[in-house]
Protein backbone atom coordinates (compact mmCIF):
# COMPACT_ATOMS: atom_id res chain seq x y z
CA UNK A 1 0.00 0.00 0.00
CA UNK A 2 1.43 3.11 -1.18
CA UNK A 3 1.85 6.83 1.31
CA UNK A 4 -0.53 9.46 0.32
CA UNK A 5 0.32 11.62 3.61
CA UNK A 6 3.59 13.68 1.53
CA UNK A 7 2.95 16.85 -0.28
CA UNK A 8 3.38 15.92 -3.60
CA UNK A 9 0.81 12.92 -4.49
CA UNK A 10 0.01 10.89 -8.07
CA UNK A 11 2.44 11.94 -10.79
CA UNK A 12 3.40 15.07 -8.63
CA UNK A 13 0.01 16.20 -7.83
CA UNK A 14 0.27 18.41 -4.64
CA UNK A 15 -2.14 16.78 -2.34
CA UNK A 16 -5.25 19.38 -1.06
CA UNK A 17 -6.08 17.60 1.36
CA UNK A 18 -4.47 15.06 3.96
CA UNK A 19 -4.73 13.49 7.67
CA UNK A 20 -2.09 12.89 9.90
CA UNK A 21 -2.16 10.74 12.86
CA UNK A 22 -6.01 11.24 13.02
CA UNK A 23 -7.63 9.90 15.85
CA UNK A 24 -11.20 10.14 16.78
CA UNK A 25 -12.98 7.87 19.68
CA UNK A 26 -16.29 8.43 20.99
CA UNK A 27 -17.64 7.67 24.55
CA UNK A 28 -15.58 7.25 27.52
CA UNK A 29 -13.44 5.59 29.83
CA UNK A 30 -15.00 1.72 29.99
CA UNK A 31 -17.48 2.22 26.88
CA UNK A 32 -14.90 4.52 24.67
CA UNK A 33 -15.18 3.54 20.65
CA UNK A 34 -12.45 4.07 18.34
CA UNK A 35 -14.03 5.08 15.14
CA UNK A 36 -10.23 6.40 13.36
CA UNK A 37 -7.01 5.30 14.76
CA UNK A 38 -4.33 7.25 13.38
CA UNK A 39 -5.33 7.77 9.86
CA UNK A 40 -2.50 9.30 7.34
CA UNK A 41 -3.88 9.85 3.73
CA UNK A 42 -3.53 12.28 1.37
CA UNK A 43 -5.88 13.04 -1.90
CA UNK A 44 -4.29 14.71 -4.75
CA UNK A 45 -5.89 17.74 -6.76
CA UNK A 46 -7.88 16.37 -9.66
CA UNK A 47 -8.55 13.45 -8.62
CA UNK A 48 -11.83 11.50 -7.77
CA UNK A 49 -11.69 9.53 -4.60
CA UNK A 50 -13.83 6.36 -3.20
CA UNK A 51 -13.70 5.57 0.80
CA UNK A 52 -15.31 2.35 1.12
CA UNK A 53 -15.52 -0.62 4.21
CA UNK A 54 -17.77 -1.79 6.03
CA UNK A 55 -20.32 -0.28 8.72
CA UNK A 56 -18.64 0.71 11.34
CA UNK A 57 -15.16 1.01 9.52
CA UNK A 58 -14.78 4.98 10.17
CA UNK A 59 -15.52 6.09 6.58
CA UNK A 60 -18.48 8.95 7.31
CA UNK A 61 -16.73 9.58 10.63
CA UNK A 62 -12.87 10.18 8.16
CA UNK A 63 -14.64 11.81 5.20
CA UNK A 64 -16.38 14.39 7.98
CA UNK A 65 -13.21 15.08 9.80
CA UNK A 66 -11.64 15.93 6.96
CA UNK A 67 -14.11 18.04 5.85
CA UNK A 68 -14.51 20.15 9.12
CA UNK A 69 -17.96 18.76 10.09
CA UNK A 70 -16.64 16.94 12.90
CA UNK A 71 -13.65 17.45 15.20
CA UNK A 72 -10.54 15.10 15.90
CA UNK A 73 -9.72 13.82 19.08
CA UNK A 74 -6.03 14.14 18.12
CA UNK A 75 -4.05 14.58 14.91
CA UNK A 76 -4.30 16.64 12.20
CA UNK A 77 -6.51 17.66 9.01
CA UNK A 78 -4.83 19.73 6.80
CA UNK A 79 -6.31 22.16 3.75
CA UNK A 80 -3.23 23.07 1.62
CA UNK A 81 -1.50 23.62 5.03
CA UNK A 82 -4.25 25.04 6.99
CA UNK A 83 -4.96 22.64 10.22
CA UNK A 84 -8.62 22.48 10.33
CA UNK A 85 -8.06 20.88 14.23
CA UNK A 86 -6.26 24.31 15.44
CA UNK A 87 -9.37 26.92 14.10
CA UNK A 88 -11.49 27.90 16.16
CA UNK A 89 -15.20 27.84 15.48
CA UNK A 90 -15.86 30.90 13.36
CA UNK A 91 -12.61 30.73 10.81
CA UNK A 92 -13.65 26.58 10.71
CA UNK A 93 -17.52 27.86 9.23
CA UNK A 94 -16.09 30.22 7.27
CA UNK A 95 -13.19 27.98 5.76
CA UNK A 96 -15.75 25.40 5.05
CA UNK A 97 -18.08 27.98 3.34
CA UNK A 98 -15.69 29.65 1.17
CA UNK A 99 -13.02 26.90 0.14
CA UNK A 100 -14.79 22.95 0.46
CA UNK A 101 -18.24 21.97 -1.33
CA UNK A 102 -20.40 19.68 0.24
CA UNK A 103 -23.18 16.98 -1.67
CA UNK A 104 -25.00 15.03 0.63
CA UNK A 105 -27.23 11.38 0.21
CA UNK A 106 -30.01 13.97 1.31
CA UNK A 107 -30.03 16.79 -1.14
CA UNK A 108 -30.31 19.37 1.72
CA UNK A 109 -31.41 22.47 -0.59
CA UNK A 110 -33.25 25.51 0.61
CA UNK A 111 -37.48 24.14 -0.13
CA UNK A 112 -38.10 27.94 -0.62
CA UNK A 113 -35.49 29.29 -2.98
CA UNK A 114 -35.00 28.52 -6.73
CA UNK A 115 -32.57 26.31 -7.98
CA UNK A 116 -30.13 29.50 -9.24
CA UNK A 117 -30.79 30.56 -5.73
CA UNK A 118 -29.91 27.54 -4.26
CA UNK A 119 -27.05 27.59 -6.46
CA UNK A 120 -25.42 30.66 -5.49
CA UNK A 121 -26.67 30.48 -1.87
CA UNK A 122 -22.61 30.69 -0.64
CA UNK A 123 -22.77 34.07 -1.64
CA UNK A 124 -26.04 34.84 -0.45
CA UNK A 125 -24.56 33.79 3.10
CA UNK A 126 -21.58 35.91 3.12
CA UNK A 127 -19.18 34.01 1.34
CA UNK A 128 -16.91 34.86 -1.71
CA UNK A 129 -19.13 35.98 -5.16
CA UNK A 130 -19.61 33.93 -7.29
CA UNK A 131 -18.37 33.97 -10.67
CA UNK A 132 -21.79 33.86 -12.97
CA UNK A 133 -19.76 32.82 -16.27
CA UNK A 134 -18.44 29.36 -13.88
CA UNK A 135 -22.15 29.26 -12.77
CA UNK A 136 -23.41 29.49 -16.04
CA UNK A 137 -21.04 27.03 -17.94
CA UNK A 138 -22.05 24.66 -14.77
CA UNK A 139 -25.45 25.40 -15.36
CA UNK A 140 -25.30 23.95 -18.86
CA UNK A 141 -22.90 20.88 -18.08
CA UNK A 142 -25.26 19.75 -15.98
CA UNK A 143 -28.18 20.27 -18.24
CA UNK A 144 -29.98 22.96 -15.44
CA UNK A 145 -30.54 25.72 -18.11
CA UNK A 146 -34.50 25.49 -17.71
CA UNK A 147 -34.82 24.81 -14.08
CA UNK A 148 -33.77 27.35 -12.65
CA UNK A 149 -36.41 29.14 -11.69
CA UNK A 150 -37.71 25.98 -10.08
CA UNK A 151 -38.36 25.38 -6.50
CA UNK A 152 -36.51 21.84 -5.14
CA UNK A 153 -40.07 20.52 -5.16
CA UNK A 154 -40.51 20.73 -9.02
CA UNK A 155 -37.49 18.89 -9.66
CA UNK A 156 -36.65 15.06 -9.58
CA UNK A 157 -33.96 13.96 -7.57
CA UNK A 158 -31.61 13.80 -10.13
CA UNK A 159 -31.98 17.18 -11.07
CA UNK A 160 -31.99 18.51 -6.97
CA UNK A 161 -28.93 16.72 -6.91
CA UNK A 162 -27.52 18.11 -9.73
CA UNK A 163 -28.55 21.65 -8.30
CA UNK A 164 -26.46 20.67 -4.69
CA UNK A 165 -23.59 19.85 -7.24
CA UNK A 166 -23.50 22.70 -9.19
CA UNK A 167 -23.80 24.26 -5.63
CA UNK A 168 -21.02 22.68 -4.21
CA UNK A 169 -18.82 23.57 -7.15
CA UNK A 170 -19.93 27.20 -7.38
CA UNK A 171 -17.46 28.69 -5.60
CA UNK A 172 -14.60 27.11 -6.99
CA UNK A 173 -13.72 25.16 -4.23
CA UNK A 174 -10.34 23.09 -3.16
CA UNK A 175 -12.54 19.76 -2.56
CA UNK A 176 -15.81 18.46 -2.62
CA UNK A 177 -16.69 16.21 -0.21
CA UNK A 178 -19.75 13.45 -1.30
CA UNK A 179 -21.45 11.36 1.66
CA UNK A 180 -23.53 8.89 -0.53
CA UNK A 181 -24.56 11.57 -2.73
CA UNK A 182 -26.59 8.63 -5.15
CA UNK A 183 -28.11 6.72 -1.90
CA UNK A 184 -31.46 7.93 -2.98
CA UNK A 185 -31.81 8.03 -6.98
CA UNK A 186 -32.13 4.82 -8.85
CA UNK A 187 -29.43 3.37 -10.34
CA UNK A 188 -29.21 5.25 -14.07
CA UNK A 189 -30.02 8.82 -12.38
CA UNK A 190 -27.01 7.57 -9.56
CA UNK A 191 -24.67 6.88 -12.91
CA UNK A 192 -25.98 10.28 -14.14
CA UNK A 193 -24.85 12.35 -11.14
CA UNK A 194 -21.08 9.87 -10.53
CA UNK A 195 -20.64 10.90 -14.57
CA UNK A 196 -21.07 14.80 -13.37
CA UNK A 197 -18.52 14.22 -10.13
CA UNK A 198 -16.34 12.82 -12.44
CA UNK A 199 -16.56 15.41 -15.56
CA UNK A 200 -16.09 18.28 -13.09
CA UNK A 201 -12.65 16.50 -11.78
CA UNK A 202 -11.66 15.75 -15.14
CA UNK A 203 -12.82 18.97 -16.78
CA UNK A 204 -12.74 21.40 -14.33
CA UNK A 205 -9.51 20.11 -12.30
CA UNK A 206 -11.88 19.37 -9.19
CA UNK A 207 -11.04 17.34 -6.36
CA UNK A 208 -13.21 15.05 -4.76
CA UNK A 209 -13.55 12.55 -1.89
CA UNK A 210 -16.64 10.31 -1.75
CA UNK A 211 -17.80 8.02 0.82
CA UNK A 212 -20.14 5.55 -0.92
CA UNK A 213 -20.98 1.29 0.08
CA UNK A 214 -21.22 0.83 -3.72
CA UNK A 215 -18.74 -0.79 -5.83
CA UNK A 216 -20.42 0.63 -9.44
CA UNK A 217 -20.04 3.92 -7.83
CA UNK A 218 -16.42 3.49 -6.48
CA UNK A 219 -15.52 2.44 -10.21
CA UNK A 220 -16.56 5.51 -11.04
CA UNK A 221 -13.21 7.40 -9.30
CA UNK A 222 -9.70 7.00 -9.99
CA UNK A 223 -9.15 5.53 -6.83
CA UNK A 224 -10.56 3.53 -3.91
CA UNK A 225 -9.43 3.51 -0.20
CA UNK A 226 -10.43 0.67 2.11
CA UNK A 227 -11.09 1.26 5.88
CA UNK A 228 -11.07 -1.61 8.65
CA UNK A 229 -11.63 -1.07 12.42
CA UNK A 230 -10.95 3.10 12.15
CA UNK A 231 -7.80 2.32 9.88
CA UNK A 232 -6.72 2.43 5.93
CA UNK A 233 -5.72 -1.04 5.27
CA UNK A 234 -5.59 -0.83 1.12
CA UNK A 235 -5.52 1.42 -1.73
CA UNK A 236 -6.70 0.88 -5.40
CA UNK A 237 -6.25 2.93 -8.31
CA UNK A 238 -8.83 2.43 -11.38
CA UNK A 239 -11.26 0.42 -9.89
CA UNK A 240 -13.39 -2.07 -11.45
CA UNK A 241 -16.43 -3.12 -9.88
CA UNK A 242 -15.18 -6.57 -9.75
CA UNK A 243 -12.32 -5.47 -8.60
CA UNK A 244 -14.04 -3.68 -5.62
CA UNK A 245 -16.34 -6.51 -5.09
CA UNK A 246 -13.55 -8.97 -4.59
CA UNK A 247 -11.50 -6.80 -2.53
CA UNK A 248 -14.32 -5.69 -0.33
CA UNK A 249 -15.18 -9.93 0.24
CA UNK A 250 -11.84 -10.00 1.59
CA UNK A 251 -11.79 -8.21 4.64
CA UNK A 252 -7.97 -7.75 4.91
CA UNK A 253 -5.46 -6.44 3.50
CA UNK A 254 -4.57 -7.58 -0.03
CA UNK A 255 -1.13 -9.47 -0.35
Amino acid sequence: MSSSSSHAGVAGRPVVVRAVDLTRTFGHRGSLVTALDRVSIGFEAGRFTSIMGPSGSGKSTLLYCLAGLERPTSGSVLIGETDLARLRDGRLTTLRRDRLGFVFQAFNLIPTLTAEENITLSERIGGLRVDRQWTARLVRVLGLGERLGHRPSELSGGQQQRVAIARALAHRPAVVFADEPTGNLDSHTGGEVLSFLRLAVEQFGQTVVMVTHDPAAAAATHRVVFLRDGRVVDEMDDPSPGNVLRRLAQGRPAA
